[in-house]
């Protein structure tokens, strides 16, 4: 099979023997993949990652110990987690001290023909939703999992900086759960995305002071932070969904002063992003800038760092 594989900040295609599936575990063949902000970062040399990337993807299950797996297409849960250990089993091992990352730590990934995944991890695709919006479930589950962690009430005003893939997202999930999304961004073909989905949007030169209760920092820049914080009610709640390769600067003064509550937001649960997208309540497919053939796998990533490219998508 032909694999996508990065060493020393390059890209290149690989030939290698296709994995062979452990017990419980599913042989996958890639149908799509995504290339996201993480892929680049290890591009650049986040983690010191060496081999093959992909964390967003659609396939469908060739082999399994189950049977009934055989023949689906599925998207799957990135960490792969020991199962044992108290994360685990209070069902949280995407925090499992010995998990491993698909495509990010210790798992090659999905930019392949062929993947595993634990059986546990897949999650079959609603008939109804296609290919091209499901490569997007794990991101969007990322948007869903500040549901999950902060209680937004219906009609809230909420701020969502960055008009990036993520942010975009975002502000598209927690206007589907009812909350008054304002997106502030510096894009306006970005801005319009998130428009048609009905989210106010505005520049981001000039931010408002002390305006919301919610806020979340999708900028993906070291300076993001401190810009959400400053749009933050005293006594709000600041949700940090930005991951920077590398220090990032912080006053802390105005959090404690104004008793800003920061809430760390990273990985979610796929069902609430698979019924977003089978009741067609997230349409993130106007988000596809390029396609590309797997083997065209270096020029895919050289237009994914192209300034203002949404996502570039990945086809076997």
């Amino acid at each position: 099979m032909i694999a996508v594989h990065i060493e020393n900040t390059q890209v290149s295609v690989k030939r290698k023997a296709a994995p062979k599936p452990k017990p419980g575990h599913a042989l996958i063949r890639l149908l799509c993949g995504g290339i996201c902000n993480t892929d680049i970062e290890l591009l650049r040399g986040y983690y010191g990652f060496k081999g093959t990337p992909g964390h967003e993807f659609v396939g469908e299950v060739v082999e399994s110990t189950d049977p009934r797996w055989t023949g689906k297409r599925v998207v799957g849960e990135i960490n792969l987690a020991c199962g044992q250990c108290d994360w685990c089993k209070r069902g949280l091992g995407r925090h499992c001290p010995e998990r491993t990352v698909l495509g990010i730590v210790k798992h090659p990934g999905a930019f392949a023909e062929y993947l595993t995944l634990p059986e546990q991890n897949l999650r079959e695709v609603p008939k109804n939703v296609p290919t091209e919006q499901a490569v997007f479930t794990e991101p969007i589950a990322a948007a869903c999992e500040i549901l999950d962690q902060v209680k937004i009430p219906q009609g809230a005003p909420v701020a969502v900086l960055g008009d990036g893939k993520l942010g975009l997202l975002i502000a598209q999930v927690l206007q589907a759960h009812g909350a008054e999304v304002h997106l502030y961004g510096r894009h306006r073909a970005k801005l319009e995305i998130a428009e048609q989905a009905g989210v106010r949007t505005a520049f981001s030169n000039k931010l408002p002071r002390a305006a919301y209760d919610y806020t979340v920092d999708a900028t993906g820049s070291p300076e993001g932070l401190m810009s959400a914080a400053a749009m933050t009610r005293p006594r709000g709640t600041l949700i940090l969904k930005s991951t920077v390769h590398g220090a990032v600067p912080l006053d802390a003064a105005p959090l404690i002063v104004n008793e800003i509550t920061l809430v760390g937001s990273r990985c979610g649960r796929f069902e609430p992003a698979l019924k977003l997208l089978r009741n067609g309540k997230i349409r993130p497919d106007r988000m596809i800038a390029d396609q590309f053939p797997l083997s065209d796998a270096p020029l895919a990533f050289a237009r994914a760092q192209e300034r203002g490219i949404l996502k570039v998508l990945l086809w076997r």
